[in-house]
């Protein structure tokens, strides 16, 4: 697919950006008009984690002129195993100041435009209509759909990629020439099914990985060479080394981006679109949450009941609630752990956060378990309020 270039080539470069771009320079297919495109884009990065640290990084590196970023969280130790931008002196920081602060190292010649806010309905039409093209870093299918949306109605080329534990998948979502992300997933996942980084875990390197592969799609799009991944999923397994791309089609009754689109404007709330907790989750803990205080009165108490702790064996080595058993929440989706389970006491159910356990409780609640409750902040609340030696992963 011909696509000609996003950006119109901009200044001559000077002296020292000849020297400093000389490498791509040297390359026919970039060459001066390539790098004058580069320095003329203006590419906007939402995120600045995983997928954000090494896209902005290169970008920083290729010469694009101006990089906007979208973050509004800050820099916990526990991004360090990936989120490559930031550093040990960051912890506590701005990720996007900090973002902004190597990016000065990297290349002062870059314009860093900051948007310290998390991306909504509100403020996401005017944000993106200041860009060329959107790169997505984010974590979250409430945000994608979000993002790909405001893309479509815009006619911005959306820049894609995703990773979980040893896989990563990257595309590019141009509506003008292809398919949008609604083409490929209609509808969310049901909530639940599809854990996040930071419930399932992810490869620190593979961030770099497909960040990478984000990277030279955003600077193929801008300088107009190569094949873009329009209509095209690039699928990578770490742990096989193994890529391959699946083709994807513009779906011709895709509400959004079809000849005779349903959807016209943004939705007006994308959480309850993709929907954290299930319906069945939702009526579940509405009268049978407690707080980890209130479970730490009941320790204290001794009263009888037995806590289940629903989450993997490997996050259970890592920290755990004083008295919990380990039942895997698999075990509650095939039915396998519910025979075993007491009938003539109070059952309490905990995960990381509280998103495994409601789903666990909807599971019980169905099954008969009347007198089953879950605890709202799972393990991180109690090693936030409880008992703060333990760690938080």
């Amino acid at each position: 697919m011909n696509i000609p270039p996003l950006v119109d080539k901009g200044r001559a470069l000077t002296v020292d950006e000849v020297r400093r771009y000389s490498r791509h320079l040297i390359i026919p297919d970039v060459a001066m008009a390539g790098q004058q495109r580069l320095m003329n884009a203006k590419v906007l990065c939402v995120g600045a984690g995983g997928l954000g640290s090494p896209a902005l990084m290169y970008l920083a590196a290729a010469g694009v002129g101006t990089l906007g970023i979208v973050e509004f969280d800050t820099v916990d130790e526990s991004n360090l195993q990936r989120q490559i931008i930031h550093g040990q002196s960051d912890i506590g920081k701005s990720k996007a100041i900090s973002a902004k602060e190597k990016i000065a190292e990297i290349n002062p010649n870059v314009n860093v435009i900051v948007h310290e806010l998390r991306l909504d309905t509100d403020n996401v039409m005017e944000i993106f209509s200041q860009y060329d093209l959107i790169v997505d870093g984010t974590d979250n299918f409430a945000t994608r759909y979000l993002v790909n949306d405001a893309c479509v109605l815009l006619k911005k080329p959306y820049v894609w990629g995703s990773i979980y534990r040893f896989d990563g998948q990257a595309s590019v979502f141009w509506a003008e020439y292809g398919p949008c992300y609604r083409c490929l997933y209609p509808e969310p996942p049901p909530p639940g099914m599809v854990p996040s980084c930071a419930e399932g875990g992810v490869l620190g390197v593979l961030c770099a990985s497909i960040g990478s592969i984000q990277t030279t799609e955003a600077i193929k799009l801008i300088a107009g060479i190569g094949e873009p991944l329009i209509g095209q999923l690039m699928i990578y397994d770490a742990l096989e080394m193994s890529y391959r791309k699946i083709k994807v089609r513009k779906d011709p009754k895709c509400p959004l981006c079809s000849d005779k689109p349903t959807q016209t404007t943004l939705l007006p709330d994308y959480e309850a679109f993709c929907g954290v907790l299930s319906d069945a989750a939702e009526v579940a803990v509405k009268d049978s949450t407690i707080s980890v205080t209130e479970l730490k009165a009941k320790i204290d108490n001794n009263d009888k009941f037995l806590l289940i702790d629903v989450r993997e064996p490997s996050e259970f080595e890592i920290v755990k609630i004083p008295g919990a058993v380990l039942i895997p929440k698999q075990g509650f989706l095939d039915g396998s752990a519910l025979a075993g389970l007491p009938q003539d006491k109070p059952i309490i159910l905990h995960c990381k956060s509280g998103v495994r356990s409601a789903e666990c409780l909807a599971i019980l609640k169905s099954a008969g378990f009347a007198d089953a409750t879950h605890v709202s902040g799972g393990v991180v609340a109690w090693a936030k309020q409880i008992d703060t030696s333990l760690p938080v992963y």
